[in-house]
């Protein structure tokens, strides 16, 4: 069994090592970052027998059940072993910014202090959103929750770029192809994978542009739904709060004890226009342990047939290398930092920290999966991206392109949270539905109530109210405003950029009423929870008790403030050769360069549906057959 190849610090190599040196380690590819979008891609690229650096800044935490047992999932992600604080803002409005109330502070004592009234000489911070530096990405500290894009998120492309394989009915190849899935009969359906094998075989038959003819079996991807039985006990009062969500949005009120366990990753037609209930699919096995791309790594380096995967860890990649020889620049490598905590978003860093500097060469391609929030981040570093800001930095200018860090898209999210006198009981009602105010047939907002509180992060979250606790957390779907940034803040590439979502920047209005037409459906439907829990005390977005105390204003004026969100995307997207805006083409290469792509959640043009994991593993195995497929052409 080939050993597990960790990340082997080269002491010797202070300094850099020049990219034509035969003794910097060459390799067929690439993979900066080993999350949702990089680590199943340089596992199957590996696995089409090429040889495959992937290069992770973090270290391996897949054997921690902090991180392997999914419901730790708070704790995972409050874990300093892993924990990357980027301080972000919702707005460019100061004033605005301090009135979220989990704002985070740094004391003159070096704690932190969170809320609205900070002491003399605290320092602002900002609004955590953590992000997870190690082997895996943020599938390693998310709550493994599992939904589709909408239709029109693959189809955008389509209409941008003219490739008709991203056409939605076409994208469900790639869900079979990761997906293990658990709670379906096995082989019942031709929708759904189930074998929990995956290979290429012969690259001789790769001439298929489709991918059809050299791929075969299913993913790594473990998915299973947790049991929903206490839906059949009519008598308790979550049961009596699922009935009356049925009745508001058009279900059977009758039929919820089937309804929750219906198929959130089914193949139905016109799928996103209908109002239901689902089963909450997240990515576990049938132990509850958690699955991800760490286990897919770990399983390609242990593979018998001696896959040629590498990877490195505590890595931190400062630039992409290129040849400038001819006309067009070409990725030939990547220079890396090497060290723990180097990069300046892990809370354990040390200022002066600094790791000597090594180079790695690429034979073939350079494939940036840095997420979000980095990918852009090393493009800018490295020479590409908008041409003043990079001039800003004495960074010399490779390829201008203004869409390298702007577009930057989220879900918002807000919640619906009260204590009742008494445990409302029952396990997630999962449901996606339409509000009557939104401006399309589509649903619009996902939402999963229960026993629980989230109301975003900070150092240290959630707040635990009891048991008496009760909340309908809410995504919305389809946002319009998409006009956040990641720019740099130095030419250092240990700082973290400067990131601003911009919240509700455009079409504002339409999205907050949206929320709040969910959270008074929502507060209605709790009425019915019956005498031993109500009234509720609502915590927000309507203080206090009763159904109705506050005004829709009200609400769109605390919602405006206090959202909050953790599916960001769409800094690197793919994009028509007609827009300047465009990063990527359709085959998730770098416009106006040679020899690198982007593969991760930046490069969707806009968030994929309400949870963006499962639609980005999917990106990533169609990234593999496409550059498979080109690499079996030469």
């Amino acid at each position: 069994m080939r050993q597990y190849l960790l990340s082997a610090l080269l002491a010797s190599a202070a300094g850099t090592v020049l990219a034509d040196d035969p003794a910097v380690e060459s390799y067929d590819y690439i993979v900066v970052g080993s999350g949702p979008g990089g680590g199943p891609l340089a596992s199957d690229l590996a696995r089409a027998g090429y040889s495959t650096l992937l290069i992770e800044a973090g270290d391996d935490q897949g054997s921690n059940k902090v991180y392997s047992e999914l419901n730790n999932f708070n704790t995972a992600g409050n874990d300093e072993r892993s924990l990357w604080n980027f301080w972000v803002k919702h707005s460019d409005d100061p004033e605005r910014e301090r009135k979220f109330e989990h704002y985070v502070y740094r004391q003159e004592n070096g704690s932190y202090y969170i809320g609205l009234d900070p002491p003399a000489g605290a320092k602002p911070l900002g609004i955590q959103y953590p992000r997870a530096g190690t082997l895996g990405g943020c599938a390693m500290h998310n709550a493994g929750v599992c939904s589709l894009a909408q239709d029109d998120d693959w189809n955008i492309i389509v209409n941008k770029t003219g490739d008709t394989s991203w056409e939605a009915p076409k994208m469900r190849k790639y869900l079979i192809q990761v997906e293990k899935n658990l709670y379906v009969t096995n082989g019942s359906t031709p929708d759904h994978g189930f074998n929990g094998e995956f290979h290429y075989s012969s690259l001789a038959q790769s001439n298929d542009s489709d991918g059809k003819a050299y791929v075969s079996g299913t993913g790594f991807l473990s998915i299973d739904t947790s049991d929903a039985r206490w839906a059949r006990q009519k008598n308790m009062p979550a049961v009596k709060i699922l009935q009356e969500m049925a009745k508001l949005t058009g279900q059977n009120e009758s039929d919820v004890a089937n309804l929750v366990t219906k198929d959130i990753l089914g193949n139905y037609p016109n799928k996103d226009e209908q109002s239901s209930f689902y089963a909450m699919a997240q990515h576990m096995d049938a132990l509850g342990r958690r699955s991800s791309p760490n286990t897919y790594i770990r399983a390609t380096l242990n593979d018998p047939a001696k896959y040629p995967l590498t990877v490195k860890l505590n890595s931190l990649v400062t630039k992409v290398l290129f040849s400038k020889e001819g006309e067009t620049p070409v990725a030939t490598g990547v220079e890396v930092m090497q060290g723990k905590s180097v990069y300046r978003a892990d809370p354990r860093n040390k200022p002066d920290t600094k790791g000597p500097l090594v180079q790695y060469k690429a034979k073939k391609e350079v494939i940036v999966s840095g997420g979000t929030f980095n990918s852009p981040q090393i493009l800018k570093l490295s020479g590409i991206g908008p041409a003043d800001e990079l001039k800003k930095f004495n960074i010399t200018v490779v390829k201008d392109l203004p869409g390298v860090g702007e577009n930057l898209d989220d879900n918002y999210e807000g919640s619906l949270l009260a204590l009742g006198k008494s445990p409302v009981g029952g396990g997630f009602i999962t449901m996606l539905y339409r509000t009557p105010n939104a401006p399309t047939k589509k649903r619009n907002i996902f939402t999963w109530c229960g026993p629980f509180s989230f109301e975003g992060f900070w150092p240290g979250f959630p707040t635990d109210y009891g048991q008496n606790e009760y909340e309908c957390a809410m995504v919305k779907i389809g946002t319009t405003s998409r006009a956040g940034y990641v720019r740099l803040t130095s030419a250092d590439p240990r700082d973290p950029p400067d990131i601003n979502f911009r919240f509700f920047e455009k079409n504002g209005e339409q999205d907050l009423q949206e929320f709040v037409d969910s959270a008074n459906l929502l507060r209605k439907a709790w009425q019915a929870a019956g005498d031993a829990v109500l009234p509720f005390n609502e915590k927000h977005p309507c203080p206090g008790t009763g159904a109705g105390n506050c005004t829709d204003a009200e609400q769109r004026e605390m919602i405006k403030t206090q959202a909050y969100s953790h599916h960001a995307t769409s800094t690197c997207a793919i994009g028509g050769d007609d827009d300047k805006m465009a990063v990527l083409d359709s085959r998730f290469r770098v416009r106006g360069v040679k020899g690198l792509r982007v593969v991760d959640a930046s490069s969707f043009p806009v968030v994929p549906g309400a949870f963006p994991v499962l639609p980005t593993m999917m990106l990533s195995a169609k990234a593999a057959e496409v550059i498979i497929a080109e690499a079996g052409k030469v």
